[in-house]
Formats: structure tokens, sequence, C-alpha cells
């Protein structure tokens, strides 16, 4: 076994007596389940057989530890907490303002971020709220001020209607879905698209990297109330105290999604001008991905738009997970354990040394390489689309997902990349050796995989994988997967 306690949060320093508590906590657990419903309790058995048996490359997926996992089955999901710490629209809430107050210290402390919100249930609840408090502050605070009323609530009819059609008219410049970023920074069959008048920023034609000077001379042009950074598909980092100067120069409230890298910035491996906190406005991100806790999001943000950040709920969320709010309170304080910093420092260290492995290979490569934690392959040199590549090489127990390049000429649900990132494998203790191995399965299985014809001519989805491909790269991931067990120890 490769896997380091000093990395992994499932290899801590108790071992044995730790993996022994976590399978009598699991078993039990799996045992009253199995008293109701059976079949719930085999398709959990079987999730976690698949993931240990499967090289999971998914950018946006991770391991999070037995503590973070086990704190999320509690009676705290029992609870309703509408509101926000002290002030909820229930009573018995004490427990819970404890729990939200836990994670948003530990939210604060972890990214330097004067005020921390943790009720958002994912990424995209995340934004929505950022959106709304943004529009909160720039848009309905003023006209609130300028009408002489305290509230939305005492507004004539007349003047609601003039705050509703300012609030619908709003712009957004954020990066374009096929250059890297996320469908929530205005990709219009996106609610973030339908809520503003939007316009998009792309990469370089010839280098696939962020031309600032462009993003600069799009946001003179349009002036955007909200000037959105960030990634989901961008394998660099960002100058972002130069987005800061952008959105400054032009008036925009600057706001950074992190949910792909945020376990990259609470591990210092982002810091000064790459680190998005001490720049942006208001920073959101999930607490998954490469932060490696349970699923749901986060909100940071300045002084100026904490009020409004906190009537999250009700203004778009519903009652807050408690008991999720509680496993991201356990995963932030993993995070903040100096050993977090050596497991985010070999994310990136891992990603370089696979990107190397598929260069040398002969693979091409959005922007020709990393130097943040996911890999972005352009599949069309193999003769496949990302919709043939994608499936090709789950056949062979390698899990990916299909992604968007830049100007991709499949677009965005066959598409023409494969996106792949290293924080699940980093997990397990995977190292640049065996990247540099997974690199050279991943070209096994796509240089022996053929694009079919469909009853209409050329299919994206059709494709044919050569015989015995398959077997071979399974049997050689199931000696690097034993080698970094998924939760050694643990047994069900």
């Amino acid at each position: 076994m490769t896997a380091d306690s000093t990395i992994s949060p499932h290899v801590p320093a108790a071992g044995a007596d730790y993996a022994a508590t976590a399978s009598a906590a699991y078993r039990a657990a799996l045992e009253v389940i199995e008293s109701v419903e059976p079949r719930i309790a085999a398709a959990t058995r079987k999730e976690l057989a698949d993931q240990r048996d499967s090289l999971k490359l998914i950018a946006s997926e991770n391991y999070a530890s037995p503590a973070v996992l086990l704190t999320m089955g509690t009676w705290l999901s029992d609870k309703y907490a509408e509101g926000t710490i002290g002030h909820r629209f229930y009573a018995g809430c004490q427990n819970v303002d404890t729990v939200e107050s836990v994670a948003a210290e530990h939210a604060r402390e972890l990214f330097g971020a004067p005020y921390a919100y943790a009720q958002p249930h994912s990424g995209i609840d995340a934004n929505l709220v950022a959106f709304w408090a943004i529009l909160a502050t720039r848009v309905e605070s003023p006209a609130l001020v300028d009408a002489g009323v305290k509230g939305v609530n005492d507004l004539s009819e007349a003047e609601w209607e003039r705050l509703r059609a300012r609030l619908g008219s709003q712009r957004l410049l954020g990066m374009s879905l096929d250059a890297g970023g996320h469908l929530t920074h205005g990709f219009r069959p996106n609610i973030s698209g339908k809520m503003f008048h939007q316009r998009s920023y792309g990469t370089h034609p010839e280098t696939g990297l962020i031309d600032y000077d462009a993003v600069r001379a799009a946001a003179r042009e349009f002036k955007p109330l909200i000037l959105v950074a960030g990634y989901s598909a961008y394998p660099r980092r960002v100058n972002f105290a130069t987005m800061r100067e952008i959105a400054d120069e032009v008036g925009a409230t600057l706001m950074v999604d992190m949910a792909h890298f945020a376990g990259l910035v609470a591990g210092k491996v982002f810091t000064g001008d790459e680190d998005p906190v001490p720049h942006a406005h208001v920073t959101t991100t999930t607490t998954h991905k490469s932060l490696r806790g349970p699923r749901g999001g986060l909100v940071l943000a300045t002084e100026e738009y904490a009020p409004a950040v906190d009537k999250g709920c009700p203004m778009v969320l519903g009652g807050p997970l408690s008991h999720v709010m509680a496993a991201k309170a356990v995963a932030l304080a993993e995070a903040r354990q100096p050993s977090f910093q050596a497991y985010a420092q070999r994310i990136t260290d891992n990603a370089k040394a696979f990107a190397e492995g598929l260069l040398k290979r002969g693979a091409r490569l959005v922007t020709g390489g990393t130097d943040n934690h996911l890999v972005l392959l352009d599949v069309q040199t193999f003769g496949l689309t990302g919709r043939q590549a994608e499936s090709a090489l789950l056949d062979a127990g390698v899990v990916t997902n299909r992604n968007s390049i830049p100007n991709d000429p499949n677009g965005a649900w066959y598409s023409s990349g494969i996106r792949f990132g290293t924080p699940a494998l980093t997990t397990r203790g995977f190292g640049p050796a065996e990247f540099d191995r997974v690199a050279e399965l991943v070209v096994d299985v796509l240089t022996n995989t053929t694009a079919e014809a469909g009853t209409a001519g050329p299919s994206k989805a059709k494709y044919k994988l050569a015989d015995g491909t398959a077997d071979r790269v399974h049997a050689a991931s199931a000696e690097l997967l034993a080698a970094n067990p998924l939760y050694p120890g643990l047994t069900l």
C-alpha cells in the first residue's frame, strides 16, 4: 500500500483501530437499512465496490473521509431551520446554530474570508445566492433608499414594477462554456443566462489561455454589473488580481466561482494573485471536488455583501440541510490540518505528471498542459468524439467525463474533449509514477477505439473497442488500485 497518512484522511494515524471502528459503524448502518429496504443496502455496498474497482478521473469527484460521511447520517437531518444563525423561523434550533457557526468559522479561517455562509445545498445554489446578493446590494438597496422606504413590501406597485425591471436587466460577463466556464456563468439554458443580459469571454484562439486584454476590452464595451471568474474545465491558473482590476475599472462586482479548485486554495497551492478570496467581492465554491467534503456549497463574501448573502434562506434557498452543514464543518476541519496542504500540492504534481504522460504518447492537450488539478484532452486526434471516448474508457474501467473544448465542432453534448482530474486518485495515494501509467492506459484505450457509422451515416456516439483492450486495461488498473486501496481496512 502506498497511501500516505499525511495526505489521506482515510488512513489516519490511528490506523487499524480507526478502520475497525468505521467498519463496525457502516456494517451496523447497512444492517438497519437492509431491514427496511434491502435493495438500497445492496446498491450502497455495490457503489463502494464499483468505486474501489475503477480509476476515478472525474475532476469534480473525490472520496470523503468516513468521518465526513458518517456525519451526514444523523438526526440533524430531521430539524427544520429556515433563517440563519440566531434568527430562525422555527423554535429549537440551538444545535443547528452551533453546527452552522462551526462550519462558518472553519470556512472563514481556512480561506481568510471576512464572512462565510454554509447553507447552500450545491454549487449552483451557492451561485444563485451570490447573484441575488449582488443584485440586492447593488440594485435593490439603492432603489429602496431612493424611494425612501425600508423594504420591498413598502414599495408602491409602480415602484415595485420599476425595481423588477431593473433587477431583470442587469449585465453579467462570464467565461464561455467551451472555453472552460461553467453553465452557471451565463449559459443561456441555465437560470443564470435567463436572469441576466449575458455575454461571454473566451480564450486566445492559439494558446487556449485567458486573454486578459480581451477580457478588459469586453468589460469596457459591455459594462457588466457582475464579472464572473473561475472555471470548470480550464487547465490553468487565473490571475484574480488582474480580474479585480478589470472589475473595478468598469464598476463591476467580481464574483469568483472556485468550486473546482477550492482545495488548492485551502491547501495554499494557489496564493497571492492566484488566490481569489482576497480579490473577489464574493466567492462561491462546492465542498466536494478538490475540497474533499460532502456534496454542498459555500459562499464567502466581503462585509459589504455579507448582509444580503446571509438572507440566502429564504431568498433562494429552502430549509438548510443541517446534517450536511455538520459534515461541511468536519471536512473543513480536516482541510485546516497541515496534511491537507501536502495533499493539495500532490494533486497538482500528479496532474502535471499525467499531462506529461499523455503528451509524450502523442496526445493533444488544450493549452498544452496543466498547472492545476485538471487535464483537458482533445480526442479528435484519435478520430473520436468525446462521447465515444468517454464510453470506451468506461468499458475499460476508466471513469471520466466528456467535455467541450474551445470552438468545439461537436457541441456540448457529444463534445470533442475528455476532462480528467487528479484529486480522487491522489486521495487513494497515487503519485506521479502511477499517473504516468494511467496516461499509458488511457492512450491504449483511445488508440484501440474506432468510430463506427450509424444508420444514417457517421455516428458521434457509436464506437468499437478492439478485442482484448478492455481486459488488458482492467488487469493493469487492478494492480494500481490494489496497491492504493480505497478506504483501506474498511470491511462491510
